[in-house]
């Protein structure tokens, strides 16, 4: 499975993950467009999610 496409998927809080490319994404989640191996989707999620909280925490006082 490592040489798999895979493909980069977000969900509504904007938490992202890895998912087949060949595979329709879970319920709740979506295609963000970008496409590669396994660590290039890795790659591409550790430049694009730069806070690790869910959209629905993020602006909120502690």
């Amino acid at each position: 499975m490592t040489d798999s496409r895979m493909r980069v998927v977000v969900n509504d809080e904007e938490q992202y993950s890895v998912w087949w490319s060949d595979r329709e994404p879970p319920a709740g989640w979506a295609a963000t467009g970008f496409e590669g191996t396994r660590q290039e989707c890795l790659d591409h999620i550790e430049t694009v999610w730069t806070d690790m909280r869910p959209s629905s925490a993020r602006g909120r006082n502690r």
